[in-house]
């Protein structure tokens, strides 16, 4: 962000995507951190992914649903 307050929600969420991967990416190789890597990686893209999706509304209840999903 600029210097200015903001809420840009879908530069926050890249940016989470991101700060998610590269942990993952820190972690030792063991089974565990390997599948829990794999869930954490899906469901930190899908945060953003959803987010935009809402964006791309087709009317004010399918923005709503659509950030429900994001939420959720």
């Amino acid at each position: 962000m600029d210097g200015k307050k903001g809420y840009d929600l879908e530069e926050r969420t890249f940016i989470f995507a991101k700060n998610c991967r590269d942990l993952v990416k820190s972690l030792k190789s063991t089974i565990s951190n390997i599948e829990d890597g794999k869930q954490l990686v899906r469901s930190s893209g899908s945060v953003g992914a959803n987010y935009i999706e809402a964006n791309e509304k087709l009317g004010e209840k399918d923005f709503l649903f659509r950030l429900r999903i994001s939420r959720k």
